[in-house]
């Protein structure tokens, strides 16, 4: 890669981990579901009016649609809300990789070979330090929120894989026309409408900000790079910046939100990190893919990889700690 592509794709990596510490933010300005909503409407607008028509059939822009965005970015904002810390977020769903070739075996007859297997494990023994680390400093519910998140990214991988889209960002955009309406309608549901207007009537500056660096930042910026890099360079190539993700999102977290990282968690982002890399290595899927024609599948951040009450709720401190346990991580 050229130097100046390489400093792209470390911008946007560094966009989507810094993206999570933006979210634990904004989640004191907005209710998670009404937050998700918000942030798929300005992604959308303006921008469905300049990146001309769909390229793909409207079933794969519903389906990613759904599950992208109302269920990977929901269970997202809901497990952060709940407690998630910001930087173990961004590290929990990086086990979206592990889900993406589980679920590309099912759907798409993808046998991982020995190496990516082993690499699946290892990242999978670091999400399970992961959880003794969070058993230990905070609620095991918004663990389980964001192990869900990412398996539905990695199911909404797979349908992104299926469609084959040419543009990502095009792609994207559409994509963020459809999670807007169920959103809003499941936010009025459980979160209320007394809860979701007055988070509306008190937008300030900063909140206006945190929605158009979620939107506009990780979402057009982030997934439109991270396209035009995947149309120039070989997906094994640009995939490992991914891995920057959660190195940027906890070292972030540490520095503005003042999360402290222990022992465990280290070794579980070694683990997870390690495991995610070695399940990425050029080749470690070679010769598995039983049918002709299908690659494999890879994840790509956004929260980034993630969203969203009447009146900002205080927080207690068994739902959100600052500096030990809880957070966001398309993403995230």
């Amino acid at each position: 890669m050229r130097p100046a592509h390489v400093c792209l794709a470390v911008l946007v990596a560094a966009v989507w981990g810094v993206n999570f510490v933006v979210i634990e933010v904004g989640l004191d300005h907005f209710p998670p579901l009404l937050f998700s909503a918000l942030r798929f409407l300005v992604a959308a607008l303006p921008a469905v009016f300049f990146v001309g028509r769909p390229k793909v059939a409207w079933k794969w822009i519903v389906g990613v649609g759904l599950v992208l965005g109302v269920a990977k970015f929901g269970l997202l904002f809901i497990g952060m809300d709940a407690g998630m810390p910001a930087g173990l977020s961004s590290l929990v769903l990086q086990v979206q990789a592990v889900f993406t070739g589980f679920f590309a075996f099912l759907a798409l007859g993808e046998r991982p070979g020995r190496v990516r297997v082993t690499g699946m494990v290892i990242a999978l023994g670091g999400i399970a330090v992961a959880a003794v680390d969070e058993g230990e400093t905070g609620p095991l519910t918004a663990f389980a929120l964001l192990m869900g998140a990412a398996a539905c990214w990695g199911v909404s991988n797979v349908l992104t894989r299926k469609a084959s889209p040419p543009d990502a960002l095009n792609f994207m955009v559409w994509v963020s026309t459809v999670p807007v309406l169920p959103l809003l309608a499941l936010s009025l549901l459980f979160e209320g409408p007394s809860r979701d207007l007055a988070a509306l009537r008190s937008l300030d500056w900063q909140g206006a900000g945190i929605i158009v660096y979620v939107a506009w930042v990780t979402t057009v910026f982030g997934f439109g790079a991270w396209g035009y890099l995947l149309r120039r360079h070989p997906a094994s190539t640009v995939a490992p910046f991914s891995l920057l993700v959660p190195v940027f999102g906890m070292s972030s977290a540490a520095l503005v939100l003042g999360e402290s990282v222990s022992g465990l968690r280290w070794c579980a982002a070694a683990l997870l990190v390690g495991g995610v890399a070695l399940a990425s290595f050029p080749g470690a899927g070679r010769g598995s893919v039983r049918r002709s024609g299908s690659p494999g599948v890879t994840g790509v951040h956004g929260r980034g990889p993630a969203a969203p009450q009447a009146a900002p709720h205080p927080r207690t401190s068994a739902s959100r700690t600052p500096s030990t346990a809880t957070p966001p991580s398309s993403p995230r």
